[in-house]
């Protein structure tokens, strides 16, 4: 199972547009790791390919990344930088004569379907436009192709907001890019994972996501064999967290950052 993270940054992106502090400066520079798209991830099998969220930046980063087909969507929850892509699935629609399947809490599909009811209605019967073949996966486990996905529900302000582990080969990789709260009852689903990657805005407490000390501590309880740090804004800065300069940093925890790939 391969791991491309597609997109690290927060709802704003790195740079943040009228920002000139001096994360955002380097973010400017070509290649610079301080530059973050909107959160998303692909992850890959030998028989399946999921893309996790629609964000707005999609376009750019299949174009980037050389995307061209995919399985299936995974959304974690309705907010805009997730799921504002949407219309750029045409593209994964064109070559296809079934449609395009996606996974979501009930929340998230009920607003997808508000927001594209073009897509959804049985008007919709024009090639090439997306053709959504919604499930509501209700929280439970399912399965595309050979990778068993279960949700992981997690508290993200005021939306039902899920993780994810995909399991496929005996190895599993947890994906929790919005959180600010962790249940109880959800932690043993992510506890000793493969690889887990979790929400870290940044250095400044904020109410509806993680802060990179709260990663921290999360992360020293669930134990993953590696921790990426992922959904950062312009007050993280690339170079602290490669370096681990926070106090309790664990030895495992790494940074994500635009076109990390990773195996297992």
């Amino acid at each position: 199972m391969n791991i491309l993270f597609l997109g690290s940054g927060t709802s704003t992106g790195v740079p943040v547009i009228g920002c000139d502090c001096r994360v955002c400066c380097e973010a400017r520079r070509p290649g610079s790791r301080q530059a973050r798209l909107r959160s998303s991830v692909l992850v890959q099998t030998s028989q399946t390919t999921l893309l996790v969220d629609s964000g707005p930046d999609l376009r750019q980063q299949a174009l980037r990344y050389g995307l061209t087909a995919i399985d299936a969507v995974v959304y974690t929850h309705q907010h805009l930088d997730h799921v504002a892509g949407f219309d750029e699935l045409r593209a994964f629609c064109w070559h296809r004569d079934s449609p395009l399947p996606m996974y979501a809490g009930p929340q998230t599909l009920a607003q997808l379907r508000q927001m594209y009811a073009w897509a959804f209605a049985p008007s919709n019967t024009w090639k090439g436009y997306v053709h959504p073949d919604a499930h509501d996966h209700g929280g439970k486990p399912f399965v595309v192709g050979d990778v068993e996905v279960c949700p992981v529900p997690v508290v993200h302000g005021r939306v039902e907001t899920f993780g994810y582990v995909f399991r496929s080969g005996g190895r599993s990789f947890g994906y929790v890019p919005d959180i600010k709260e962790l249940p109880e009852s959800s932690v043993p689903l992510l506890q000793g994972l493969d690889a887990l990657a979790m929400d870290a805005l940044g250095t400044v407490p904020h109410f509806t996501h993680l802060t990179v000390e709260e990663n921290i501590a999360l992360m020293h309880r669930l134990q993953p064999g590696l921790g990426l740090v992922t959904h950062t804004g312009h007050r993280a800065d690339y170079e602290d967290l490669a370096a681990g300069r926070f106090p309790g940093w664990p030895s495992f925890l790494r940074p994500a950052y635009d076109g990390l790939s990773v195996e297992l």
